[in-house]
């Protein structure tokens, strides 16, 4: 059940809306579906709609973590490992929302049999990194890959246990 929502001023309540549909249009311009949004950011798809609603009541951690997700950069405060000039891949703990199998060599090869699609969501990846783990060659794995596999089993856990 969702917590009840906070009394608030008509123009913060406002803000929030504004907030949301910025959110959700940013997401609809990169032509993510809500679930894989929703899954990007660790959250439900219940919650992800919470959010596009504005909804006073979804936590602020909600909020940030749908916009790191999509990408959107919260310009008030900018902690020196988010900076605006490093590049993406070397954010730790950031999880795309879809993840290009060319950008990444050694999921590349253990999606071999994934045809007619150039992108995964967070969850297909982690899948094939689980099922075939014992294929990686940790040696010739780049560190941005690392970074994404580690940023994968925190934010979606490792549910095999095996990588």
């Amino acid at each position: 059940m969702p917590a009840q929502a906070p009394i608030i001023a008509s123009a913060v309540a406002d803000k929030l809306i504004a907030m949301g549909q910025q959110i959700r249009a940013h997401r609809k311009a990169l032509r993510i579906s809500a679930t894989t949004a929703a899954e990007a950011a660790g959250m439900s798809r219940v919650t992800l709609h919470r959010i596009e609603s504005g909804e006073p009541s979804v936590t602020m951690g909600a909020y940030l973590n749908a916009m790191a997700a999509l990408g959107i950069n919260f310009d008030i405060i900018k902690p020196a490992d988010l900076a605006a000039d490093q590049p993406a891949a070397d954010r730790k703990g950031l999880i795309p929302a879809r993840i290009r199998l060319a950008d990444y060599p050694q999921l590349k090869k253990l999606a071999w049999q994934v045809h007619g699609t150039d992108e995964l969501t967070p969850l297909e990846a982690l899948g094939i990194y689980e099922r075939n783990w014992r294929h990686v060659d940790l040696q010739a794995m780049e560190p941005a890959e690392q970074q994404l596999v580690d940023s994968l089993r925190l934010g979606l856990g490792d549910r095999n246990g095996t990588i």
